[in-house]
């Protein structure tokens, strides 16, 4: 059995029904178990019992009980209750780009999950006690990153900052900059790209299963602004790309709805996405470069995160210059 945990529910689970939040997060449980475990409390958001129906918000903390896991797991230095190891400790407080005693921003690296779900037993909630500050309260969740995208990913230190900073991006007071190479080079250059976005029919988050389709009719809404930064001939473009709206995968389906896929994402654009040039790395070729966004206690804060050991070995086989677009960041008026 795994362990009592507390999970902040983010922005991108904002409206969502408790029973959904469980099945996006944890698909291996049945929904006979989950019953079970409301009837009797197990399953608590900020301290109180409900029922299936209930709509979380985002900054609420769910309470996760112990949940059955196959035989099989692995060996997992336990967290948390057990307390974090040594190793994973230093690794978090490694990743720290900022802190202060209300925002932390880490430099997420690509292949660490942010939350768990079925088979991932060592991901970035997991590990936020390493990070805890005064009277040893846990940071909290405000936002997420995919599992293979790597870059800066926003914590609160405490309540009040998680409930400013989930509000902040829920109302698209953040500002976000991705970059991205993607395949071949974009014409035009810089575009908007709007198109409506939901999961597949059939589709799971277990085991990386989760895919996401254009969906003009039923789908929600999704909104990304892009801008070439430099291209390597027609085998490659440097994009910067500017979510106005937080999708899953929003920015991996839309680079390929233009046609031109992000590097390294086979789930999405097939073996277009890996073409053929020497010194490429096969990963996912997706950064969340920077963040703006409004700090707890006023003002701004703008943070960066350097590009990781595979994209910047691609950058140095085609001639990119990481530091030519490492300056003040000109915010597009979105």
């Amino acid at each position: 059995m795994s362990d009592v945990t507390m999970s902040t529910v983010t922005a991108e689970d904002d409206g969502v029904r408790i029973d959904r939040w469980f099945r996006n997060h944890y698909p291996a449980l049945s929904h006979g178990h989950l019953q079970k475990m409301l009837r009797k409390g197990q399953i608590r958001l900020d301290g109180g019992r409900v029922k299936a129906s209930h709509r979380v918000m985002s900054g609420q903390e769910i309470r996760v009980p112990p949940m059955p896991l196959p035989e099989t797991r692995p060996s997992v230095r336990s967290n948390q209750k057990r307390g974090i190891s040594t190793e994973d400790r230093e690794f978090m407080h490694d990743l720290v780009l900022y802190r202060d005693d209300h925002v932390i921003v880490m430099d997420k690296p690509a292949g660490l999950a942010v939350q768990g779900g079925s088979g991932t037993y060592r991901h970035v909630d997991g590990m936020l006690s390493a990070l805890s500050g005064k009277n040893d309260e846990r940071p909290r969740l405000v936002h997420r990153l995919d599992k293979d995208t790597s870059g800066v990913l926003v914590l609160a230190a405490n309540a009040p900052a998680a409930r400013h900073l989930t509000a902040a991006f829920k109302s698209k007071e953040c500002r976000k900059l991705y970059w991205a190479a993607v395949v071949g080079t974009p014409s035009p250059s810089s575009g908007r790209v709007d198109l409506a976005l939901s999961k597949a029919p059939g589709s799971s988050a277990a085991k990386g299963r989760e895919l996401v389709v254009p969906d003009e009719t039923g789908g929600k809404r999704a909104v990304t602004y892009y801008e070439t930064l430099e291209n390597a001939g027609r085998q490659l473009g440097w994009l910067a790309m500017y979510p106005l709206t937080g999708r899953t995968h929003q920015l991996r389906v839309h680079a390929t709805a233009i046609g031109h896929p992000i590097v390294g994402d086979g789930k999405y654009g097939g073996e277009e996405a890996f073409p053929l040039i020497e010194g490429l790395d096969r990963q996912l070729h997706l950064h969340a470069r920077a963040i703006l966004l409004p700090h707890p206690k006023g003002g701004q804060i703008e943070i960066t995160a350097p590009l990781p050991e595979h994209m910047k070995n691609t950058w140095n086989s085609v001639g990119f210059l990481e530091n030519d677009h490492s300056g003040v960041i000109e915010w597009p008026d979105l």
